[in-house]
């Protein structure tokens, strides 16, 4: 039985930390802010492919050698800013287990798609400060998190098509001993009642942390 504390978010911040990482020697905080970067995008290339909001309210940026979709809505973008924010102070403390994308059933509540992206602590070496430092370079790191993307991007392919209006929360899975700002509130995993099935995606790895993808989603009955 998975005991770990969930938790959703309920309220909104303002920034996010920008730390980068050097092209080779990674740090704790240079990879926190290539792998919060990452969810940010992985999010905003669900929500676009799944049509949780309508397309014309995303632009296109280039990241990753790709064309990514991001949305222009005002209250998204401040509601993952803030997601983001606080996703970046746990991975700091080394709290973080986490993130997973749900898709509900606006009319009927029932869970149709879990989104799943483990966090894995890597055995990295340590500075004289006693901070995980690893190496890899910043073009390795990139082509494997385009390669997510991409499969993120190919998703319309094999998952069922979502015939009913939908909506989304972000899950965040934290060890117990995290420290929880007022805003944030404990949630059940959310799971698919039945009928579920899952596909495994790529992961990635900045030498210091481990991304690990997988989706679920509610099969058709026929």
């Amino acid at each position: 039985v998975d005991t770990r504390a969930v938790r959703r978010l309920v309220a909104r911040t303002d920034a996010m930390a920008t730390a980068q990482a050097t092209k080779n020697n990674i740090t704790l905080k240079g990879s926190t802010a290539i792998v919060t970067e990452f969810f940010g995008y992985a999010v905003n290339s669900i929500l676009y492919q799944r049509g949780i909001y309508p397309p014309e309210s995303f632009e296109r940026k280039n990241k990753y050698g790709l064309g990514m979709l991001v949305t222009t809505d005002e209250q998204l973008k401040a509601y993952l800013v803030n997601v983001l924010q606080q996703i970046n102070d746990w991975m700091l403390q080394k709290t973080l287990q986490k993130l997973v994308l749900v898709v509900t059933a606006v009319g009927s509540h029932e869970v149709l798609e879990r989104w799943v992206f483990d966090i894995v602590q890597e055995d990295a070496n340590v500075d004289e400060r006693g901070d995980a430092v690893g190496e890899k370079s910043d073009k390795e790191i990139q082509t494997e998190i385009s390669a997510i993307i991409r499969q993120i991007t190919a998703s319309v392919t094999f998952l069922p098509l979502l015939e009913e209006q939908c909506t989304f929360d972000l899950l965040v899975y934290t060890n117990d001993d995290a420290e929880v700002p007022v805003q944030w509130e404990e949630s059940d995993a959310r799971y698919i009642a039945d009928n579920a099935e899952q596909v495994k995606l790529r992961s990635f790895s900045t030498s210091v942390h481990k991304v690990e993808g997988l989706v679920s989603y509610k099969a058709s009955e026929d």
